[in-house]
């Protein structure tokens, strides 16, 4: 059978294909002849140019260029025909220009090639050109370059100093940044690497923060540092780094903050705290001795003249003396009585003498059983041996604090047992007492200036370089950690008495359960 396509002529086929091909391409194609003569444009090109067809075959190419572009233009494609080379991009010779029907130019992208004509068509050369319309990135292009204008003036005017890092160098810094770093140009800090800039305290810090923004984009890292200025002075910053949103996940932004002036004003008044910490703590130191003084004086001097004062007038009793009657020597010898005990509770509240005498341990022994005996509460002592040389400081400090804790809790806890546990390890003595009442008040319940036995409690502590922890119990009552450092200076260590065990003691603590 006679098939019709098997005698299609294969060059004819090609020239079929290859015109379908060049009629359906996005990009503008644009033949001419050796004279540079128009002979074919396809509707991409037609569209491009704004003509059509029928205007432009058997025309000039200079009628697509811009005048002022057209003699040049002309130079190039004559080079190029005479050559002999069978393609080359247009580009290489300067930015391209194409003409539109309206007037309007735009630019172009092209390459050029030529084409050998078959031996039918003559045998003669075409050149082709490949175009396509740059307009949209040009625009594209333009629009980017004035945003990035318009950042780099924003981030310009912005109050807090910023830079942008590659590597170790700055890429871009505002002009708050300069002024922080006392540089007349912000450009001069570009190229620089940031550890130039940076204190040598801070680079290992700031090399840890860059490493962990690059590996975590979303994070932001907050950091405190110093910076090197250019007169040899630094100031205290603030950092704060993050990556940017870079596909080469290079870039990182800085963001530093002058808080020089705060951190000097912190020093300042972290000085004016010790100061006047360290002056509290000469006050106290005074009020105790003066204390302890009187309380001897009361004691000794005071005591012992009442005694011999009572041993007179009992000697007197036994004597009929005319004018005295023996009731009134009675009554005398009561009222030396009264003043030795009033004396007595006064010298013990000013400072209990055994305390010098025979140490913490039993001091605190019998303050527990006075407030047993005054105020029914059974308070559990569990209180190690303590050692030979501690700070009388500590000493006294400590047994203010179970002192006034256990005022607190007869004053306003409503407990009926009390937990008193002291035990220590290396240098470090803790304090833990824990009470069945009804526990520390919510902080929005508290009513301001009325826990001055606290606030007396925690100065203590702070004076010595200790710690103090206030919380409430699982299982209802209150409960007050002190932690202070024997030598009442440094406070370092950790906790020495579980909270259970002590929790047990509160649970069934009993007179009975008093041990030193």
């Amino acid at each position: 059978m006679y098939n019709p396509r098997s005698s299609a002529d294969p060059m004819e086929m090609d020239a079929v294909v290859q015109s379908g091909a060049i009629h359906a391409a996005l990009e503008g194609i644009v033949t001419i002849d050796e004279a540079m003569h128009i002979v074919m444009i396809n509707p991409a090109a037609q569209r491009m140019f704004g003509r059509p067809a029928a205007q432009l075959l058997g025309q000039d190419l200079s009628v697509l260029i811009p005048g002022a572009l057209r003699e040049r233009h002309t130079a190039h494609v004559q080079e190029f025909m005479a050559s002999g080379v069978v393609e080359r991009p247009m580009s290489e010779r300067g930015q391209l220009m194409g003409l539109r029907a309206d007037g309007s130019e735009f630019p172009l992208e092209a390459a050029i090639c030529q084409v050998e004509a078959s031996s039918k068509l003559g045998g003669h050369s075409y050149f082709t050109a490949m175009l396509r319309d740059l307009s949209n990135e040009h625009k594209l292009a333009a629009q980017v370059d004035q945003l990035n204008r318009r950042m780099r003036t924003l981030f310009d005017l912005l109050p807090v100093a910023i830079w942008i890092t590659e590597g170790e160098s700055v890429v871009y810094a505002n002009s708050a940044c300069a002024r922080l770093f006392g540089v007349a140009q912000r450009e001069s800090l570009t190229g620089q690497s940031i550890y130039t800039l940076l204190h040598p305290a801070t680079h290992e810090r700031v090399r840890e923060m860059v490493a962990h923004a690059l590996a975590s984009a979303e994070e932001v890292l907050p950091m405190h540092g110093k910076i090197a200025r250019r007169d040899g002075s630094s100031r205290d910053v603030e950092m704060v780094v993050a990556a940017l949103p870079d596909h080469s996940r290079t870039l990182v932004q800085m963001v530093l903050s002058d808080i020089t002036k705060q951190s000097q004003e912190r020093r300042a008044l972290l000085e004016s705290r010790r100061t006047l910490r360290n002056l509290a703590a000469s006050l106290v130191d005074t009020r105790e001795e003066d204390q302890r003084r009187i309380a001897r004086e009361l004691h000794d001097e005071l005591g012992q003249r009442l005694t011999a004062l009572k041993l007179e007038l009992s000697a007197l009793e036994g004597i009929e003396t005319p004018g005295i009657p023996s009731a009134r020597t009675q009554f005398m010898i009561q009222m030396v009585d009264d003043t030795m005990a009033a004396t007595r509770r006064i010298s013990l509240g000013l400072r209990p003498l055994m305390l010098d005498d025979l140490g913490l341990n039993a001091a605190i022994e019998w303050l527990a059983q006075e407030y047993e005996r005054r105020s029914g509460l059974q308070v559990a002592l569990r209180c190690d041996q303590l050692p030979d040389l501690m700070s009388q400081k500590v000493l006294t400090a400590l047994y203010r604090i179970v002192q006034e804790a256990l005022t607190n809790i007869v004053r306003h806890a409503k407990a009926t047992r009390v937990a008193i546990s002291m035990v220590h390890a290396d240098s470090l003595i803790e304090l833990r007492i824990e009470d069945n009442g009804t526990g520390f008040p919510d902080p929005s319940l508290r009513v301001p200036g009325k826990s001055f036995g606290l606030i007396g409690i925690r100065e203590r502590v702070l004076m010595l370089g200790g710690d103090l922890s206030l919380g409430n119990l699982p299982g209802g009552g209150a409960s007050m950690v002190v932690r202070l450092p024997m030598s009442g200076q440094d406070a370092t260590g950790y906790p020495l008495e579980s909270a259970a065990s002590l929790s047990q003691l509160v649970a069934g603590a009993t007179p009975s359960d008093t041990r030193t």
